[in-house]
């Protein structure tokens, strides 16, 4: 019996390992594009595709023909939606402070965008895992792509500022 087991351990294990190494590297790219981190330097999105991993692993044997990836990004989503709502009080309030191309969207804006154009997410499936009607996920998308391909403009330089005596 306990041969039995530590062989069904060993045999998860190398399944876990083996979609790791095949999926990680998206998912972190995934999750420094929701953190707007810099992709050198990208803690809080480890973090985020480390807890997911964690997550995907424990109800690894649970999955019974489930996509582990599909899995996988619900967590991550998931706790980046939970994570940003706890510390900026909402999804579509406070802006990421970091120096990413998506740092100047509200982090629904970066989830919604990141889901749809990068993960190639349906309209219909980004609204069942948000839990927004499809409606409200193509205009949060529109108004992202609209925000990134065409920033506010920002004032003009002074003209003709205070002169410097020549000595």
């Amino acid at each position: 019996m306990r041969e039995r087991q530590a062989s069904h351990g060993a045999r998860r294990a190398r399944e876990f390992e083996a979609f790791v190494a095949g999926a990680a590297g998206r998912l972190l790219h995934t999750a420094t594009l929701l953190t707007a981190e810099a992709p050198q330097d990208n803690p809080r999105a480890r973090r985020l595709l480390t807890l997911a991993l964690a997550q995907t692993y424990a109800c690894w044997d649970r999955l019974r023909g489930e996509d582990p990836y599909d899995r996988t990004r619900q967590y991550l989503v998931g706790r980046f939606a939970r994570e940003a709502w706890h510390r900026h009080g909402g999804l579509g309030r406070a802006r990421a402070r970091f120096p990413g191309v998506l740092a100047a969207l509200a982090p629904q804006e970066r989830l919604v965008l990141v889901l749809r154009l990068y993960e190639g997410v349906a309209e219909e499936q980004a609204a069942a895992l948000l839990g927004l009607p499809a409606e409200r996920v193509r205009v949060i998308c529109d108004r992202a792509i609209s925000a990134l391909t065409h920033p506010p403009r920002r004032p003009a330089p002074a003209v003709g500022g205070p002169k410097v005596a020549p000595s």
